[in-house]
């Protein structure tokens, strides 16, 4: 019998090394069960009606910035010379190649999309903008975004697009999508037409945030059901309203951000070098450009 005395457990406490031995075990086999075993909870809940969806709109949900293919329509039309449509094509072509939302480029783009419209009816604009849509911002949509968004309407949920880009614009492409609706910035305008002046100040970074925080109190939400969805680290004060945040296609700040925090992230543009620096695939900048030129050089032949 004394030869299975090894069989025999022995008596003893567990030494500091042996309980770091097991931790270090139970640490590794819990690591080592896949992903997909781990599965997460259902979301979006279906049927909470506290919840809702906030999404924003210049490269998280269509490509590029909605207020530079509006101004390339406008041009189109006939709204302004060849001169500011290179400048459009230029903030455009710079938007997208850094992938990040630059104050001064965005303010310049305001100023001049708001001497553009200066005078005009915003009905008219409205209609415009049915048509740009079609022409320019359709074909742009993430597919990815776009099926995100529909989670959260099947889910009974409604969903708002957050924007800097003028209200009409943002309403536009909510309605085409299906969306429950927009905020953006508004311009003023008297019996119905535009003075070229804002209300306020234009709807970003913190001001986001607040409209969030107003419309959630207005709908009766609960903020920590709700999710945001954003590309830009200036959208950080309204993802960390929700209890859902998104980063979708971020730029380096928000990605490294996201990251820090455990966020959801979610990266839709093509070619995995360009979401790696942040940058669209060359053949979409390509594209752009190539069409501008189109545009301009057509524009001299006419002169």
């Amino acid at each position: 019998m004394a030869a299975l005395g090894w069989l025999t457990p022995r008596r003893r406490s567990a030494t500091a090394r042996s309980v770091l031995a097991g931790e270090a075990s139970a640490e590794a086999a819990r690591k080592s069960v896949p992903e997909t075993v781990r599965e997460e909870p259902q979301f979006p809940v279906v049927g909470d009606d506290k919840a809702a969806a906030f999404f924003d709109l210049d490269n998280t949900v269509m490509q590029g910035a909605a207020l530079f293919h509006f101004g390339r329509g406008l041009y189109k039309r006939k709204f302004f010379e060849t001169r500011e449509l290179a400048r459009f094509a230029w903030q455009q072509a710079w938007f997208r190649l850094a992938g990040v939302e630059d104050p001064e480029h965005m303010q310049e783009a305001r100023e001049s999309a708001l001497s553009i419209v200066k005078g005009h009816r915003v009905s008219e604009l409205q209609s415009i903008g049915e048509e740009i849509y079609d022409e320019y911002m359709a074909e742009r949509i993430w597919p990815g975004t776009r099926a995100l968004a529909q989670a959260h309407l099947d889910a009974g949920q409604k969903v708002w697009l957050v924007t800097a880009a003028p209200v009409e614009i943002a309403q536009v492409i909510a309605r085409r999508l299906g969306l429950t609706g927009a905020l953006g910035t508004v311009a003023e305008s008297v019996d119905g037409v535009y003075t070229g002046k804002l209300v306020g100040e234009p709807l970003h970074g913190p001001a986001k945030a607040e409209a969030v925080r107003a419309l959630a109190a207005a709908e009766g939400l609960d903020l920590s059901r709700c999710a945001a969805y954003s590309d830009s680290h200036n959208d950080i004060p309204m993802l960390s309203l929700v209890g859902h945040p998104y980063a979708i296609n971020p730029d380096t700040k928000l990605r490294r951000h996201a990251r820090q925090l455990d966020w959801r992230l979610r990266d839709y543009r093509t070619g995995r070098k360009a979401a790696k620096v942040g940058i669209p695939a060359a053949a979409g900048v390509g594209a752009v450009a190539g069409g501008t030129a189109a545009a301009i050089a057509l524009s001299r032949r006419r002169r």
